[in-house]
């Protein structure tokens, strides 16, 4: 089934699909948005195959684009509206995308490339953010809008002009992919370094959806999701796309940066009974409570967490404040969404939960043998949802894709009761003493503290060269004497932390480098080391 008619022939056209800016989209418009986009698409003689780039707020544009260019068998590839210009035309000419669908504003920053030549930008002008780029797109639109009708040079036309002329096709040409073709490419966040782009199949956007979804959210009649994780990340994409439009429900939309003020904006307009975030926007939300205003979380019967662990004190201290459980799981942009997760009324603080029905996992140690049963291991999964690869990329393709397992980079222990705990990131762990440290427990300990708001935990080296742990403070309280905290922190850890596992260095900072979903770039922070 094509992802056009497992979205529109399964529910009333007369529901509300989206909330966007004052906006009830219900399934019909939507659907006509959409058959809109495929006209668009055959108009411009695209190939099934081709991959077409989304530079697009999150809004019923991106939405409808995404479901036309899966069932008219081209090649999605959202691309993250955060990154610099130079950064997003790395990501297009890695793709080689002949299309790419754009807010007006992000035009003349794509045309510099002298790389991307035949790249056609169609530019969607109902969301230009200010007037002075807008005046700059129009210019740009007026040098280049001049028999434009082919990928034979670099051009760009305006969506809207071409739903027009698009529109006296009278059947939308529609296919009927098959369930292992490519449909869409998700690049990773880049917490690690540059991002990669995880080819997905037809068959991978209806696959979280019948397991995680099914299993874990559990979707009620009138459910309305909310996710601060945008939609060109595969964790988002399913939290505001796949599983409120495959079930019928809906979806909440929103193009601005979701910080605390905006998501409690949101919160107070739609009542969203769903909340989708990660752990560094559920530390904001807490100050945004306590110190500027009351966040309403009566409409929610469930918040998630992904994207990073979510550290014991602070899910804790959610569920206490707002009375609502918080699951925490954790997911990869190459196997779609999560493989693991807590579950409602069996939620474990602290850990990722149990493994999702469908999935396999296996811990593994340096050698690639099982580790034994609780010990800590490299953590491999397996499932329908894996990714085909990486675009473009054999050999990291090769080392990461293993005889149908995944390897995560992540490390991991399963307790006794089949709750699974994150130890922190392979590559971040190091030895210390000849022992191996987790960044993540540390960071554990240290936040139980009332001082600390974030910390992150890098290796570092003493003053003989020998490799040892540092961490960086996000304080509670930015007025806190740096000296007298430092004291209270390193009686912490000498009170439950092995010597080896303490840090030997405290740096208070006013901010920590974060990737757009989250996860903290603690690869930043030992070149900052390094670098001192």
């Amino acid at each position: 089934m094509i992802l056009f008619d497992a979205i529109f022939n399964q529910q009333s056209l007369d529901k509300v699909a989206v909330f966007f800016e004052q906006q009830r989209i219900s399934y019909a418009q939507l659907r006509e948005q959409t058959i809109g986009v495929v006209r668009a698409l055959s108009f411009l003689n695209v190939e099934q195959g081709e991959r077409i780039a989304l530079l697009l707020h999150d809004s019923p544009e991106f939405v409808a684009s995404f479901i036309a260019i899966s069932s008219y068998g081209a090649i999605a590839v959202p691309v993250n509206m955060g990154l610099r210009p130079d950064e997003q035309r790395t990501i297009l000419n890695d793709c080689t995308a002949s299309v790419a669908i754009a807010e007006a504003n992000l035009a003349e920053a794509l045309l510099v490339d002298e790389e991307l030549p035949s790249l056609l930008i169609v530019i969607n002008v109902n969301r230009d953010e200010d007037s002075e780029s807008t005046t700059e797109s129009q210019r740009t639109q007026r040098t280049h809008k001049e028999g434009v009708k082919t990928f034979a040079s670099k051009s760009v036309r305006q969506l809207d002009e071409l739903l027009t002329e698009s529109a006296s096709q009278t059947t939308p040409p529609f296919t009927d992919p098959a369930a292992n073709v490519p449909a869409c490419i998700f690049y990773t966040s880049g917490s690690t370094g540059e991002p990669k782009g995880a080819v997905h199949r037809q068959a991978d956007l209806f696959h979280t959806n019948e397991t995680y979804c099914r299993e874990v959210l559990k979707l009620r009649h009138g459910d309305r999701l909310f996710s601060s994780s945008r939609l060109p990340f595969s964790y988002g994409f399913g939290n505001a796309f796949s599983f409120p439009l495959l079930n019928g429900c809906t979806t909440i939309l929103c193009r601005e940066k979701p910080n605390a003020e905006v998501i409690s904006r949101m919160f107070a307009q739609y009542k969203p009974t769903i909340f989708f975030g990660v752990p560094v926007i559920y530390r904001l939300l807490l100050d945004h409570h306590r110190n500027v205003a009351p966040l309403d979380f009566s409409s929610l019967r469930l918040c998630v967490s992904a994207g990073e662990a979510l550290p014991a004190p602070l899910g804790e201290e959610i569920e206490k404040t707002f009375g609502t459980e918080v699951l925490d799981g954790i997911g990869s942009t190459e196997m779609f969404h999560m493989w693991m997760s807590n579950h409602q009324g069996e939620v474990r603080h602290g850990s990722s939960g149990k493994l999702i029905d469908g999935y396999e996992a296996q811990l593994l140690d340096q050698e690639g043998n099982p580790t034994p049963k609780g010990a800590a291991g490299n953590l491999s999964v397996k499932g329908a949802s894996a990714a085909l690869g990486y675009w473009n990329k054999p050999e990291v393709t090769a080392a990461t894709f293993v005889d149908g397992w995944v390897r995560t980079g992540d490390l991991y222990r399963q307790d006794a009761d089949g709750y699974w705990h994150h130890m922190g990131r392979s590559d971040d762990c190091f030895k210390s003493s000849g022992q191996w440290v987790s960044p993540v427990e540390v960071e554990g300990v240290l936040l139980k503290h009332d001082g600390v708001n974030r910390v992150a935990v890098v290796q570092d080296f003493d003053g003989n060269g020998l490799p040892c742990p540092c961490a960086f403070v996000i304080k509670a309280n930015i007025n806190a004497d740096n000296a007298d905290l430092e004291q209270q922190l390193s009686k912490l850890g000498r009170e439950n932390l092995p010597r080896f596992k303490q840090p030997r260095r405290y740096i208070f900072v006013d901010e920590l480098p974060y990737t757009a979903t989250g996860k903290i770039q603690r690869f930043k922070l030992r070149t900052r080391l390094r670098d001192s």
